[in-house]
């Protein structure tokens, strides 16, 4: 398998699965400059990452490439639930939380200049996009408070795609006041080896 990546996108999360499920795979770094080249339009005509390359076969979607991954890996390790049909909803809930709600939000954080055109509008549509991200990392911080990861007593692979968007929300300086279980869910993710290792390939570390 072979793993396009933008050090610190969306893609450092399949970039933490494939280290937790110890098999060989490659890494491609896509410089964002190149995102929209026609070499790369060739791989994903979104030019966005991640990419998974299997043989010939190309799957994006950062959400797709996950629970592809899970599919992989041991069922020892529960990266899709535990085996159970609601188990595996509660993991395809919160991988939907985040991968439809957070990051979608954040889109309008990093680029409003695609939404609206004018300054002033969007540095309002960025104030309303942050305002509706610390309600969402609240609905996560309160389900953190009931389980050690979002779906449950071990992580899955909702937690490597929140751990991603909540390096965002540093990287931003967005306020989070009063969120007291992402820090420690911060923490038991930074102190991952998993993580570590990706991060450290990525250059993040």
């Amino acid at each position: 398998m072979k793993l396009y990546y933008l050090p610190g996108a969306c893609s450092l999360a399949a970039h933490i699965v494939l280290e937790w499920l110890g098999k060989p795979y490659e890494t491609h770094q896509v410089e964002r400059d190149k995102l929209k080249s026609p070499e790369f339009l060739a791989v994903n005509p979104l030019g966005a990452v991640p990419v998974l390359a299997e043989g010939d076969w190309i799957l994006t979607q950062n959400a797709a490439i996950l629970e592809y991954l899970a599919e992989q890996a041991p069922a020892s390790l529960g990266l899709l639930g535990d085996g159970g049909a609601r188990s595996r909803a509660e993991v395809r809930r919160w991988l939907g939380f985040v991968n439809s709600d957070v990051h979608r939000t954040f889109s309008l954080v990093f680029a409003p200049q695609r939404f609206v055109q004018e300054p002033a509008a969007q540095e309002e549509l960025r104030a309303s996009a942050a305002a509706r991200l610390r309600e969402l990392y609240a609905l996560a911080d309160r389900q953190l408070g009931a389980t050690p990861f979002l779906a449950g007593q071990r992580p899955s692979i909702a937690d490597p795609y929140l751990y991603v968007t909540l390096r965002w929300a540093q990287a931003k300086s967005l306020d989070l006041p009063g969120l007291a279980n992402l820090p420690r869910f911060m923490a038991a993710m930074n102190a991952d080896p998993g993580v570590q290792a990706a991060l450290k390939a990525e250059g993040l570390q």
